[in-house]
């Protein structure tokens, strides 16, 4: 018994008796276009539906070289420390099959708290009045998540408003998404980890450069550059949602929270 490859509009020629012998709808589309993958033995699938249009799996390999285009939508905010670990597990993902798929993937806006202070918070202040009792349970579970990825989560220096971080996405996002994905590494580690903070522009312009972008300074300078697509952004990809981060995996699967490597590699399969 292996595994062989039918085309799927050829598969209406093989008996149901013969399908569920081969236990063919335990076996996951796609394996490449327009294919089935079907468990049994060659000869019975070749009588059964004849040569034409069966391939082993083996030899769809071999004639299938061009890759799946993967496109994810992500919804997240610069200060949301689950964000940064769904990233995280994404890219894991990403690096256990990027040689069966490519990734096209855009960043969107979502705010937390829209109306945070632009000069800043004591982080830990504005964590013990938002959770009271249980910030120090929800800063122990975030250091452990953190040291898992080989991070310490550090809870000093200021919080606040995220829109210039969302400006600065943008922009960079229009210089290319493979910058952009990076540079949320970057805002990223240096919020969580190294007590930087998010509205500091200072801050924004260094981990633009780090990412190779330039124009950065100008760009922020003027409040309004970035404002209108930012908002619209917004409107067109947060206003539907409650929580971050929030992915959309070639606009029909739809998951939500930091999920494990595992359910982004399944997401892959399905869509």
């Amino acid at each position: 018994m292996r595994l062989v490859c039918v085309k799927s509009n050829l598969l209406h020629k093989v008996s149901p008796s013969l399908l569920f012998s081969f236990r063919a709808f335990q076996v996951v589309m796609g394996y490449a276009p327009g294919f089935i993958l079907i468990q049994g033995s060659d000869s019975r699938v070749h009588k059964a539906c004849g040569h034409k249009g069966i391939m082993s799996a083996s030899e769809s390999v071999g004639n299938n070289t061009q890759k799946k285009l993967i496109k994810i939508d992500i919804s997240s905010d610069t200060v949301c420390p689950w964000c940064f670990v769904g990233k995280k597990n994404l890219d894991k993902a990403i690096a256990a099959s990027k040689d069966n798929y490519d990734f096209e993937i855009r960043w969107h806006p979502f705010q937390l708290n829209p109306s945070a202070p632009k000069e800043g918070i004591n982080k830990k202040e504005y964590y013990r009045n938002k959770f009271g009792s249980q910030t120090e349970r929800i800063e122990a579970r975030m250091s452990e998540v953190f040291r898992g990825h080989g991070l310490e989560y550090n809870l000093s220096g200021l919080t606040g408003n995220t829109l210039d971080s969302h400006r600065l996405m943008h922009f960079v996002g229009q210089q290319g998404l493979d910058k952009q994905h990076n540079l949320m590494e970057v805002l990223s580690l240096g919020y969580f980890t190294q007590a930087k903070f998010i509205g500091d522009q200072e801050f924004l312009l260094e981990s633009a450069k780090e990412v190779g972008i330039e124009g950065a300074e100008e760009f922020l300078r003027d409040p309004n550059n970035g404002l209108k697509e930012v908002n619209e952004e917004l409107e067109k990809y947060s206003a539907s949602i409650s929580g971050v981060p929030y992915f959309v995996i070639n606009g029909s699967q739809k998951l939500s929270g930091a999920q494990p490597p595992e359910v982004f590699l399944r997401a892959f399969q399905v869509v």
